[in-house]
Formats: C-alpha cells, structure tokens, sequence
C-alpha cells in the first residue's frame, strides 16, 4: 500500500504525540504526519491544509477522547458542522484509554469509523490500514 499523503494525530499528550508520529513514520504510512494538541487546534489545522487542494488533507485522524479546549466529542461535533468543501475524506478513528457508554453512543451518532484503545502498536495500525485503506 502506497503511504497516505497525510495523518493527523490530535493528543494533549506530547509524549503520546511523539511515540504516535514515530511508530507512522517508521511503519510509512504517510508522507506527513501532522500533529495537534487539542480539538480546536486541529479544526484550524484543517482549515490550513485543506484550504486549497484535497491532496494535502489528512486521510487519517486519529483522535483522543479526553483533552483540553475542545475534546474529541466538541471535536467531532464541529467537524460534523464544517461545509462538505471543508470537510476532508478522512478516516477518523477515536483513540482512547476507556469510553463511558453514554460517550460511546454519543461518538457512533458523529463521524467516527471507529475506536481504538491506547496504546497505539504496530499491530492496531497495520489492522486498521487494512481495514480502512486496503485497495
């Protein structure tokens, strides 16, 4: 499988952040990997890169449930409200340590393909390529 143009990773953790973007620079799966810490942070990143070519956006977001500023689920509820011109292609996929099934309902309502728990291995990304990016 060719790399994805970009993978956005949305953790207020800088560790977690940097063990993440490592462990995808290393497997290839994208040419870009781009980083924010909070929800809001990242519907601004994604106004930056995908404001004027699709071929930049992430196909991929990986997105923590409990945050700072705008969590995973204020996240994704904004990215819900987004145009669908502002609204990348991507495979959004909650990253978390636990979900309340009050959260959990509340997600699978919003534009989520999926949930992974933490942390993320080689083995959950390769299942997770394969399931969502397989040609």
């Amino acid at each position: 499988m060719p790399p994805l143009a970009s993978v956005l990773l949305v953790d207020d953790d800088p560790t977690t952040n940097f063990l993440n973007k490592l462990l995808l620079q290393r497997m290839g799966v994208a040419e870009q990997v781009l980083v924010a810490e909070n929800g809001e942070q990242a519907l601004r990143t994604l106004a930056q890169v995908c404001q004027d070519t699709d071929l930049t956006c992430p196909r991929l977001i990986l997105l923590d449930m409990n945050m700072p500023v705008l969590n995973g689920l204020a996240f994704l509820e904004a990215y819900a409200q987004l145009p669908p011109a502002q609204q990348p292609a991507a495979v959004i996929i909650m990253l978390t340590t636990s979900l309340h099934p009050i959260d959990l309902a509340r997600a699978q309502e919003l534009p989520i393909a999926g949930f992974l728990n933490k942390p993320l291995t080689k083995e959950k990304v390769a299942d997770l390529l394969a399931r969502h990016f397989a040609r």
